[in-house]
């Protein structure tokens, strides 16, 4: 394989270009709407924390991390971690942003099935996806098919934690648009504003599930009949 041309490597090009262009829609969509100001003129971390607290929730703590759309929320520390061109902004464009990790706060609070079993496959898909490419260039290197299959598997579970991905994210959109509608932050012509920005955000988790699945393939094309040809 390390000689001659290899026509699967057409899959990882089409995974490849599918996520740049994810990317890139999600980037432009958020530019666009984060210069529309939201009408109450509340910016991502006070309509984060109004929202947090309309479910009752009291003890997680909004605050501001570095970088551009790094915006995440970590259920081990119970922190709501908003970019900077989130926390201050006013735009509808960052606060649905915000409103979607509130989504995923509001998850862990209620006990989200699909959340917790993500939570427990991160430590399973980070050992997998550093162990599944060395375990089949070993198995080349060597000849040894076991290998190969291992490391083929490995791989299945880094997919899997992204299939399982899907539903949370979605979930966690789905609750932030109804939210900001229900407490009045977003009236309704700026919640269309915000779900074309949470949409775009939804395209990019799609596009890496399509990528993996791709890149899957792809290794079972090149080595999954390997031991009948042994």
């Amino acid at each position: 394989m390390f000689y001659y041309y290899d026509p699967t490597m057409i899959l990882v090009l089409i995974g490849a270009m599918l996520s740049m262009w994810a990317s890139s829609r999600v980037q432009s969509t958020f530019s666009k709407y984060s210069k529309v100001r939201s009408m109450t003129g509340m910016t991502g971390a006070e309509a984060a924390k109004r929202l947090l607290n309309s479910q009752g929730i009291y003890d997680v703590t909004v605050r501001s991390v570095p970088g551009q759309l790094t915006d995440h929320y970590d259920p081990r520390n119970k922190t709501l971690n908003l970019s900077e061109a989130v926390y201050g902004s006013m735009s509808v464009a960052s606060i649905g942003v915000a409103a979607h990790e509130c989504g995923h706060a509001i998850q862990d609070n209620v006990g989200y099935a699909p959340l917790k079993i993500r939570g427990a496959f991160v430590p399973i898909a980070n050992f997998g996806g550093k162990i599944s490419l060395p375990l089949i260039v070993i198995g080349l290197l060597i000849g040894f098919t076991s290998f190969i299959e291992v490391g083929i598997w490995m791989f299945v579970l880094v997919v899997l934690f992204q299939v399982i991905t899907l539903p949370v994210e979605f979930n966690a959109s789905s609750r932030a648009v109804k939210l900001l509608g229900e407490t009045g932050i977003l009236q309704d012509s700026e919640l269309e504003h915000t779900k074309k920005v949470l949409g775009a955000a939804a395209l990019t988790y799609v596009a890496a599930v399509a990528a993996s699945v791709l890149q899957l393939l792809r290794l079972l094309i090149l080595f999954g009949g390997r031991r009948d040809r042994d």
